[in-house]
């Protein structure tokens, strides 16, 4: 907004304070909100296993179970498999977000938040802020374990930095989502029953464990397009490199370029945030 002066210079015109204060209030109500999200982590020892403990089982059990009988041209199983790990985590834990808010819903927490003098957006934003928190914290777990059972990126650290925040992007906005299934769900139980028959064909019919070419030509066809697989490899393709990721290219693992991966995988996070956020803040208004 701007105002003329009698000079004919155009200036901005004075914020107003109200409105800084609200927005003050509500990056405060948001901040504590998360806080308490991430302390219910801490206290509750079930959801830190869950969390952490099954992506790493997931990594041991591919990399020396499955990973001598899954062929992947060009580049080492373990290099590949990471990648599809980092995704698998954090779809997964996306359900965290569904969960949470139903339990709220369900014991009447949320009621009590709404009788109080707080932005009602901090609710859902302190949510998702704290699954974000906690994926962030999970990425570098998973970073480490796989370093330890021989994951080395060629893409170096701005490669790993770029497809980290990339897939964090992408577990972001599967919180808001999931933010809908919890607000509309019973209970934290309905909420995980309503969640997991979405993941798995998104997370298993994708490239996160095996090249999506050595499926049925039936099924390429959803797995090659899948937001997920696209997810997976545009970080597959930072995280190794150009060299790796072009000799995967070279045998048909990777269809496409890493470019265009990356760009697909924007466009992906731009479209689902754009329909799922006011969504979940319309059905969050309407429940009230």
């Amino acid at each position: 907004m701007t105002a003329a002066t009698t000079t004919g210079v155009t200036v901005p015109a004075p914020v107003d304070p109200a409105d800084v204060s609200k927005l003050a209030l509500a990056m405060s109500d948001t901040a504590a909100l998360t806080k308490r999200n991430l302390l219910h982590y801490v206290r509750v020892p079930e959801l830190l296993v869950f969390t952490f403990i099954q992506p790493i089982m997931f990594v041991l059990l591919f990399r020396y179970v499955f990973g001598g009988s899954i062929p992947t041209p060009g580049v080492h199983y373990v290099d590949y498999l990471m990648p599809g790990v980092f995704g698998q985590t954090v779809v997964f834990g996306a359900v965290s977000t569904g969960i949470g808010l139903a339990e709220d819903m369900h014991l009447g927490i949320i009621e009590r938040f709404r009788s109080l003098p707080m932005s009602r957006m901090a609710v859902l934003a302190g949510r998702t802020a704290a699954d974000l928190i906690r994926n962030t914290g999970v990425v570098l777990v998973m970073l480490a374990v796989g370093m330890a059972v021989g994951f080395r990126p060629h893409g170096g650290l701005v490669g790993v930095v770029a497809g980290s925040l990339l897939m964090l992007g992408f577990a972001f906005t599967l919180s808001w989502i999931f933010a809908n299934v919890g607000l509309k769900a019973a209970n934290g139980e309905a909420a995980q029953a309503v969640s997991f028959p979405i993941l798995f064909p998104l997370t298993f019919a994708s490239s996160a464990f095996v090249p999506v070419n050595s499926m049925p030509g039936w099924l390429q066809v959803f797995a090659a397009h899948q937001p997920v697989t696209v997810i997976i490899n545009a970080s597959r393709g930072l995280m190794l490199g150009s060299t790796d990721a072009g000799k995967l290219r070279h045998f048909g693992v990777l269809t496409t370029s890493t470019t265009s991966y990356v760009l697909q995988s924007l466009a992906w996070i731009v479209i689902l945030l754009a329909i799922f956020v006011p969504l979940a803040v319309r059905r969050f208004n309407q429940e009230s």
